[in-house]
């Protein structure tokens, strides 16, 4: 064995000396990094999925996020075996996450209104909400984005930022399951406001999807300017609301016309003032 040779042999094992617990120790924690970041995450889905409470689509978030963080931990703890200086590494990571953030504004603030929406739950899929003046069918829930349709048919995509940001009336969710109608019917000032008001009891009693509690209000509500105002307002379960509604002003309406009531059309009296013009002077 020539000089070379023996050096090369010196200089090896002294690497390995110095460095090998370095590596084995890189290795077992890897090994242990990816173990434990595995059975943490399947740990917190399984934790996730038996609350019932939160949808489904979002179960797998937390369980990826604790895995995310036990490897870069990891990664960390390898690099530090070996001397690196991590805290420029953290500073460097820091400082692209924060760019990263600011190129994905719009989308990032789609996941945190997802995260809002996992967290108070303002409707689920199938149920019917009113996002400002228009109303929507949930179909699905996700990270980015709210998939639905309109009433009459066309999909549409909902970003979860503009769902969290403005007001959501969920029509699907009543205050005991039950919602309210309410309709004006305007009779003429000479009609007999108390059978306008007796027809219209017998036919709020006459409808099985009506409810006794809360009790039917009927009663004039104002003087107009064309007819005297009567206010309908009866309660039922939600499920019936809408076909209950359509009935009902079709009853209404027939029986108060069969009772002898009329509905007015707008009107106004103009009375003109001014100079009475003599005749013969009209065509000068």
């Amino acid at each position: 064995m020539n000089y070379t040779t023996e050096h090369l042999i010196e200089a090896l094992t002294r690497t390995l000396s110095t460095y090998g617990m370095n590596v084995v120790g890189a290795i077992l924690t890897l090994i242990a990094g990816f173990a434990l970041s595995g059975w943490l995450a399947r740990l917190v889905t399984r934790s996730m999925r038996r609350v019932t409470s939160i949808d489904p689509v979002f179960h797998p978030l937390p369980g990826r996020a604790v895995r995310v963080l036990v490897l870069a931990f990891t990664l960390i703890a390898v690099l530090n075996r070996f001397g690196v200086e991590t805290s420029s590494l953290v500073a460097l990571l820091g400082a692209a996450g924060l760019a990263i953030g600011l190129a994905l504004q719009g989308t990032l603030s789609n996941v945190a209104a997802g995260v809002m929406m996992l967290v108070f739950r303002p409707f689920g899929v199938g149920d019917t909400v009113k996002l400002g003046d228009e109303v929507y069918v949930i179909d699905s829930l996700g990270f980015f984005i709210c998939r639905g349709h309109l009433p009459d048919g066309p999909r549409v995509m909902l970003p979860n930022s503009k769902v969290w940001g403005q007001t959501i009336v969920n029509l699907s969710v009543t205050d005991q399951d039950q919602r309210r109608i309410d309709e004006v019917y305007g009779i003429a000032y000479g009609d007999d406001i108390e059978q306008a008001l007796t027809i219209l009891r017998r036919v709020a009693d006459d409808e099985a999807r009506v409810l006794k509690d809360p009790a039917p209000l009927i009663q004039v509500q104002s003087l107009g300017d064309s007819a005297v105002n009567i206010l309908f307002r009866v309660w039922t379960a939600r499920a019936d609301w809408w076909a209950t509604k359509l009935d009902l002003v079709q009853r209404c309406k027939l029986a108060l016309e069969a009772g002898g009531c009329s509905f007015p059309f707008p009107q106004r009296d103009v009375h003109l003032v001014g100079t009475a013009v003599d005749p013969l002077q009209r065509g000068t």
